[in-house]
């Protein structure tokens, strides 16, 4: 009676079709026996060697070329061989049968090492490293998807262009201007200010606000406590100035909890790693730690902030000169978005040029030049005396890959420190800014579906 793993050496052998598809996915030791992972290792290397199907006897060659094998077990692998003869079957299910095959094979191997590893066997893991590989054995999946074919595949970049993108919406009436209603995923998204002008407020204050929005939301800290970011962002959702919240009392205390937690669905984890201690491997690790242990996947990630982040291509004593030390990290962060599926919003330091400027350009931005190129948003926080007076802020947009830059390249928001709150000001103050750019600027006398229906193609 065949099994599952004959039926796999069968395809490969003779379905050249469904080996092209599966070969990149199925890993040797999903063989339990021997024979079948020699089988399958003289097989693919043959077709990956002479991009050919390869036939019996040169599989027959090619084990008795072998010189780590005995007289048994090339008598084996032959009887074997012999038996495999193809018939038929229908793709769809030869595909599905081997994917759950795969699947089940991983989790299996990985729950042996796991074990191995919670025994204490292996000397350069932890049991740190268990959930990262359960996790990864349980996303096996066959991705058939090797590019996008313009001319084949228009009627999918249709639907696109016309799908409605999910995105994280901000509460602040010009940010969801330049970002065209929110942060998409897989996007890093990086805000520029000075000390104390404001940083880890805004990051606190957005952070709230997707909370609210019924949102799972991980902040991670690398500058502050996980309790002092637990505070800004009590502060700012009970409304209570953040020199006041010593004073609530307990029942007081609860209710305003109780009362947030009704309002959404959402979670908020907040971990805090030392600084520049934690990379993106520790933050990926985190994530799969919070999907297994508490089924907890972020919408949105916030990491406070990218300059204390540690890169895992360099080590921290390395003599890596700091735009690419810089770079790797925000590339690395990058990565990780893309990853999980989620925007990151992080922060950067400027220059000492830059702090107490009015006008910061990207060239303001702290140690490396590399950083605003990777990023997807940049922008900048400015604070000044006058600004401070009026209870304002200034942004200023640096990159935007999700619309014009120069529409509303500067506005101005409120700011109320004490409350860790940001707010949309009156109309008249953004006014007052003079190239903070219009929409109907860039609006034309005929529309744009007008023009199309005028062409003849």
């Amino acid at each position: 009676m065949d099994s599952v793993e004959l039926t796999v050496l069968k395809n490969l052998i003779f379905n050249e079709e469904y080996a092209r598809k599966v070969i990149p996915f199925i890993q040797p030791e999903y063989f339990s026996d021997e024979c079948q992972k020699i089988i399958f290792e003289e097989t693919v290397k043959f077709i990956l060697n002479y991009n050919s199907q390869i036939t019996t006897e040169a599989l027959l060659i090619e084990i008795s070329n072998r010189r780590d094998l005995n007289e048994t077990q090339n008598n084996e692998l032959s009887q074997i061989i012999s038996y495999l003869d193809y018939q038929p079957s229908d793709q769809k299910w030869l595909l599905d049968t081997t994917e759950k095959w795969c699947r089940d094979r991983a989790i299996y191997l990985a729950l042996m090492e796991s074990i191995y590893i919670a025994d204490g066997n292996d000397k350069k893991r932890t049991r740190d490293a268990i959930p990262s590989i359960l996790s990864e054995a349980l996303s096996v999946s066959f991705d058939n998807n090797i590019g996008h074919d313009y001319l084949q595949n228009y009627e999918e970049r249709y639907e696109f262009y016309h799908k409605k993108e999910d995105k994280i919406e901000f509460d602040l009436e010009y940010f969801n201007k330049i970002t065209k209603g929110g942060l998409p995923n897989k996007t890093l998204n990086v805000a520029l200010a000075g000390t104390g002008v404001g940083k880890s407020l805004f990051m606190c204050h957005v952070a709230a606000s997707v909370l609210l929005q019924g949102r799972n939301v991980l902040y991670i800290t690398l500058e502050m406590a996980e309790e002092r970011i637990a505070e800004r962002i009590d502060a700012n959702l009970f409304s209570v100035p953040i020199q006041q919240l010593t004073e609530l009392p307990k029942s007081i205390f609860d209710s305003k909890v109780n009362s947030i937690s009704n309002k959404t669905k959402g979670s908020l984890i907040i971990k805090e790693y030392p600084t520049a201690s934690a990379h993106s491997g520790h933050f990926k690790a985190l994530l799969n730690e919070l999907a297994l242990k508490k089924s907890f996947k972020p919408d949105i990630i916030f990491i406070d902030y990218l300059n204390i982040c540690a890169s895992s291509r360099y080590k921290g004593n390395s003599t890596v000169n700091s735009y690419s030390y810089i770079k790797a990290i925000a590339e690395e962060l990058r990565g990780l978005a893309v990853e999980f599926n989620v925007p990151i919003v992080s922060a950067t330091q400027t220059t000492r040029s830059g702090y107490g400027n009015s006008d910061v350009e990207l060239t303001d931005t702290s140690e490396s030049f590399g950083l605003p190129a990777t990023a997807d948003l940049m922008f900048a926080l400015i604070s000044t005396e006058e600004l401070e007076q009026l209870g304002q802020i200034m942004v200023k947009q640096l990159k935007n890959r999700y619309n014009d830059p120069t529409i509303y390249k500067r506005f101005v928001i409120g700011i109320d420190r004490a409350k860790m709150r940001l707010y949309d000001c009156e109309q008249k103050a953004q006014d007052d800014i003079i190239d903070s750019g219009h929409e109907d600027e860039y609006e034309e006398k005929k529309s744009l579906k007008d023009k199309f229906n005028s062409f003849k193609f």
